[in-house]
């Protein structure tokens, strides 16, 4: 098919806004609440997951847009044409409707519940019975905050629950005062008197009387407010980046209020009176018709699945990798071939091992490692220390700048400095997001390097839960370039060339839409096109542009995108050869995969880079060439069983909408789980 050189592939009719589309993703998350084959509890989970990428979606990415708006900034996004005022209206409309939705799932859930004896109950009204329990475990907690015409507003939490208090003395004087919900203390409270769950607000609000003499309570309104949490780092110029950090953090909690939350029936007075305090329209106002902060339920999950494990998902225990024995030295195996890594079938402890068994190798001179977002425990962080320890050349790049692992960052980095690792924090305006660790070590009379890349973070905990792939190689044309890359990292004046990797923000993109356009070369010699690529989120204009062109041209393109799709589909004339696909389930999909049928000789790339245009032009990233034809192999698999999926698949039509498959016989994790368990010989639950 000739290119249709008529269309215009810059009109916003061929994109789907970037907001619009992350609301989608998180509409999909809140339909995993409703699928029946999901267990009750791992439902109301997905119900917790919902919230907390709603809160993040305010903090963050609507946070942005009202600043725009507030600095008059009216020019429409580079894709789908709306200014930022028509976004922050759409997400308003859309996310009113999303909160609706998911409290009615929510007070569905909970009534299950009942038939399991759970039996959790809101705006509970008889709590004489839990006056003991307020008074010794609530009382000494709350410190009230009364508001006084003469005393500037108080301070508010972000993301806490607060209840608000109208208050009337005998002589008729009125004042409000606010009481914080503890976010140290359960949230809920077994009450046997009821024989169900009660929540803390409701108990405080029930005896809130206790904590104002002389005052009557005449309403209470429980709120909660989200505040613009993203950071700004003045990097240019900033002596310490650690203090710059630090500093920054300190203002998180200062941003302004972005959303506020009540609950469905709150008082007049008091909500005009936030309303006007905190500078928010009715737009940014949700009236929520249950318990604020449905976050409260990753804790409930985590407690009734050991009462009850049949209503969670079956423990799944990661299996031993292919080609590698449990045993076995991580360096040996690597000598022999490349080790192949797919998170969470695959264990994550030899990653582990890779770096614990250089620390204490006596033969291994140097570790070099990025880190991203780490575990709270990390045993890859001490790892590196005892390395240190044990006289070895540490250098680790810390990334500072990790949205919301900032704090924990810092730490890490002072921590590391103690013990002699050498700290650097990257490139000036850029983020690391490439993850890779570089191990060089003694052979007799010569050096031999080990790399490992991947797409995932470095996190032990996380690995358990997201699908991630990645290599261990001992190529000395990966070393070469890993070498250069860590080099390119210490000195940012650096303008390494790189023979095997990609690195964004220099070559990566460029790379790959070279890629793609021999694709097109191909298949107009031999009419055999082929693309696939899987990823978090595709926003990058100019790669989709590339994508539309190719398609134009007959390229066969299958798209597996978790998140934000800006791309619109089967559009005639344009994208009627792409195919878009969505994969939510037990685990959260993130590797990213890129692959060129090549007239026959196919291209494989794993890379920590989303096709999304912070990735390519804002973050420094790696993309690497898959050689090994048994990893080839594997990965060609996992994306041949996800192209099948029809059971955890949605996909994307030419109008922004995502719809369910209907035979609905594959679920593409289930089945990958399943195939780990049997190479090892086991079975699944």
């Amino acid at each position: 098919m000739a290119q249709n050189s008529t269309i215009d592939l810059n009109h916003p009719s061929l994109y789907n806004n970037r907001e619009l589309s992350l609301i989608s993703f998180n509409e999909r998350v809140l339909m995993e609440a409703v699928e029946p084959s999901n267990p009750l509890l791992e439902q109301l989970k997905f119900i917790a997951i919902f919230s907390s990428n709603t809160d993040e979606f305010f903090m963050v990415r609507v946070a942005g847009l009202l600043d725009q708006i507030k600095a008059n900034y009216t020019k429409p996004d580079n894709k789908a044409g709306l200014k930022p005022i028509e976004q922050v209206e759409s997400i308003s409309k859309n996310m009113t409707r999303l909160s609706k939705e998911q409290y009615r799932i929510y007070h569905d859930l909970t009534r299950k519940l009942q038939d399991y004896g759970w039996r959790i109950i809101h705006k509970a009204k008889d709590l004489d019975s839990l006056e003991q329990y307020f008074d010794d475990f609530l009382l000494p907690n709350l410190t009230p905050i009364v508001i006084d015409e003469h005393q500037p507003f108080p301070l508010l939490s972000n993301k806490a629950v607060y209840i608000g208090v109208e208050l009337k003395s005998e002589i008729n004087k009125t004042t409000s005062a606010f009481l914080k919900v503890p976010d140290m203390l359960p949230r809920l409270v077994f009450s046997s008197d009821l024989d169900a769950y009660v929540f803390i607000e409701d108990i405080i609000s029930h005896f809130a009387y206790k904590l104002f003499d002389g005052y009557s309570v005449y309403s209470i309104t429980v709120f909660r407010i989200t505040r613009n949490a993203d950071l700004t780092i003045h990097e240019e110029g900033a002596r310490d980046l650690l203090e710059e950090i630090e500093k920054e953090l300190q203002n998180r909690e200062d941003g302004a209020v972005v959303r506020l939350e009540v609950d469905q029936n709150p008082s007049h007075s008091l909500l005009e009176m936030l309303k006007r305090k905190f500078h928010v329209l009715e737009r940014d106002v949700y009236y929520q018709n249950g318990p604020l902060d449905l976050t409260f339920l990753f804790q409930f999950w985590k407690e009734k699945s050991k009462e009850n494990p049949s209503l969670a998902y079956p423990t799944f225990r990661p299996q031993q990798p292919m080609y590698l024995e449990e045993n076995d030295s991580i360096f040996s195996a690597a000598r022999e071939k490349d080790l192949f890594f797919h998170h969470p079938y695959d264990s994550f402890d030899p990653v582990v091992s890779f770096v614990t068994e250089a620390a204490e190798d006596d033969q291994v001179l140097a570790i070099k490692q990025t880190l991203y977002r780490v575990s709270e425990n990390s045993p890859i962080i001490q790892a590196l220390k005892k390395a240190a320890e044990n006289g070895k050349d540490v250098t680790v790049l810390v990334e500072l700048k990790a949205r919301f692992d900032e704090e924990n960052n810092v730490q890490w980095a002072r921590s590391l400095e103690k013990v002699g690792c050498h700290v650097i924090y990257g490139i000036p305006f850029l983020k690391t997001h490439s993850k890779i660790i570089l191990v060089v070590r003694r052979q007799e009379e010569t050096i031999e390097r080990f790399v490992h890349l991947g797409t995932g973070n470095y996190n032990d905990q996380t690995a358990s839960l997201y699908t991630d792939m990645g290599i261990i190689t001992s190529r000395h044309e990966f070393g070469e370039d890993a070498t250069r890359f860590f080099n390119y990292l210490a000195d940012n004046s650096s303008k390494s060339e790189f023979r095997h990797l990609s690195v964004a923000p220099a070559h990566l993109k460029n790379d790959l839409i070279s890629y793609i356009q021999q694709e097109v070369i191909n298949h107009k010699k031999h009419n055999n096109g082929r693309i696939i690529a899987k990823m978090n989120s595709l926003t990058e204009k100019n790669i989709i542009k590339e994508f539309y062109k190719a398609s134009q041209e007959g390229v066969q393109i299958d798209l597996i995108v978790r998140g934000i799709c800006c791309l619109r589909p089967g559009i005639p004339g344009v994208s009627e050869n792409i195919k878009v696909r969505s994969i939510i389930g037990r685990f959260l999909e993130h590797s990213r995969i890129f692959y060129f049928y090549n007239n026959g000789d196919a291209r494989y790339f794993l890379s920590s880079a989303d096709l999304m245009t912070r990735n390519v032009k804002r973050r420094i990233e790696l993309m690497v060439p898959i050689y090994e034809n048994s990893v080839q192999q594997a990965i060609w698999d996992v994306l041949d069983l996800q192209l099948m999926d029809d059971k955890k698949a949605r996909v994307l039509d030419r109008y922004g909408n995502y719809t369910s498959l209907t035979n609905r016989s594959v679920n593409s994790q289930l089945e990958l789980l399943k195939l780990a368990y049997e190479r090892n010989g086991a079975t699944v639950e």
